[in-house]
């Protein structure tokens, strides 16, 4: 059965299509007892999805053809690298209840690095091929005997949580199914020469994308035939099941969906991003804290050491927290002591840089970025400026932000005040955050 052949409908009517179709399928072929009948009342139960569904993530390629900065999968986008974004939706997909990313493995730190914050199968070392790095995650999985597999690119990194459903509806109706795209431009065939020698009817061509959607027993069988014969030439996952004799259906793909192989890619979809972060903001934030009796004070991260402390709940930390109160204000939520109530004795002596990290979390978790931030610490002593380096460098490792982003200053109050009577230091910060608009 194919799920869909020549023309393109609405997402959601399509999709409505392919979950009707997978529920008729999955009675027919897998509730042949009671559990998927009507009740008595005469309700119907909802469709089980499969028991199993794991997904893999190809991550072991070079990306030459991206030109400089190593492997692309490992490269910034959006402020997140593409493997993060590729990955991520499938992690957290409520249908997929394993995921097995192939890494090369010379990429083994900076894989953790880039991914440390999902959660998934552990990594397992690709082939000289994508064919030979797709059966290393295949056979790791075998162990787990899922029902349906997806095999994603991890150079795709807009894949949406619409497409991994339609591909798993899609797998239970056919057993092979992948997601293509309508050729928009005319297709022409050229020989040796380059001259024309045919022009392809567009509405029989597709785009085929990822993830790829199989019966996992049918595509590990057909990779190990592969293997057997000495077929390692296969340039995606549904090639390879047609030569094993399966016929592999189509589902609607989405556009967005691009691989990212070319410098220009990465300056398209940089540029679409930055778009798409329409809604400018900033905030500032103060903070100052007493000195009382101690040997160190915590500054912007660096352990400063002093003839002072910091009198304070938590490490006391003035340039952090001013930049705290900075990001939160720029999102409208609260000031640090409403995430971080100080009569809370969790947070007592606490090292700053989690609420900072915390921060970082609430702009992300908007869909947004952190453009800049500008701390300037208020006192008479320490002095700053041999400082100034490694305060940026520490908080471009807590916020992920390039250090050409981050500005650390540092002023005197001219002896006034309780800054100038070294009785206290204080801190201001400035946050400017790109948000996606939102009309609530």
């Amino acid at each position: 059965m194919q799920v869909q052949r020549n023309k393109f409908s609405n997402s959601t009517h399509s999709y409505g299509i392919v979950l009707l179709f997978a529920r008729m399928w999955y009675a027919a072929h897998h509730c042949a007892d009671s559990s998927f009948r009507p009740r008595p009342d005469g309700s119907q139960q909802t469709m089980p999805t499969p028991k199993r569904t794991a997904a893999i993530i190809v991550a072991a390629g070079r990306g030459l053809r991206a030109g400089s900065g190593g492997p692309k999968q490992y490269r910034s986008i959006g402020g997140r690298t593409v493997l993060a974004r590729a990955m991520e939706p499938f992690c957290v997909h409520p249908d997929i209840s394993a995921v097995q990313p192939v890494r090369n493995p010379d990429d083994a730190d900076i894989f953790d690095e880039a991914v440390c914050d999902l959660k998934y199968q552990p990594a397992v070392n690709g082939g000289a091929t994508r064919q030979a790095s797709v059966r290393a995650g295949l056979e790791a999985l075998a162990a787990h005997a899922p029902e349906i597999v997806l095999i994603h690119d991890a150079a795709r990194a807009f894949v949406t949580d619409k497409v991994i459903s339609r591909a798993i509806g899609a797998a239970l109706i056919t057993g092979a199914a992948i997601p293509v795209v309508p050729v928009t431009d005319t297709v022409k065939v050229v020989d040796a020469s380059g001259a024309v020698t045919a022009t392809p009817d567009r509405a029989q061509l597709r785009i085929a994308q990822t993830p790829q959607a199989f019966r996992f027993d049918v595509i590990l069988a057909a990779h190990r035939k592969a293997a057997n014969e000495g077929r390692d030439d296969f340039t995606d996952d549904a090639a390879l099941a047609e030569w094993a004799g399966l016929t592999v259906a189509t589902f609607e793909g989405d556009a967005l969906n691009m691989k990212l192989t070319t410098p220009e890619d990465f300056a398209r979809e940089e540029a679409r991003l930055r778009a798409a972060l329409g809604d400018i903001r900033t905030g500032t934030g103060y903070d100052v804290h007493a000195l009382t009796d101690g040997d160190h004070l915590m500054l912007c991260g660096v352990r400063v050491p002093f003839n002072r402390g910091f009198l304070a709940h938590s490490d006391g930390d003035v340039g952090l927290h001013a930049i705290v109160d900075a990001i939160l204000g720029a999102l409208a939520d609260g000031d640090i002591g409403s995430h971080f109530p100080p009569s809370d004795p969790k947070w007592k002596g606490a090292a700053s840089d989690q609420f900072l990290k915390h921060a970082v979390g609430l702009v992300a978790a908007r869909g947004g970025r952190i453009a800049n931030l500008e701390v300037t610490m208020i006192c008479e002593a320490p002095k700053i400026g041999p400082l100034r380096d490694a305060m940026r460098a520490k908080i471009s490792e807590i916020t992920g932000l390039p250090q050409s982003r981050i500005a650390v200053k540092a002023t005197t109050s001219e002896r006034l005040g309780f800054t100038g009577r070294q009785e206290g230091i204080a801190a201001t910060a400035a946050a400017t955050i790109r948000l996606p608009w939102d009309i609530n």
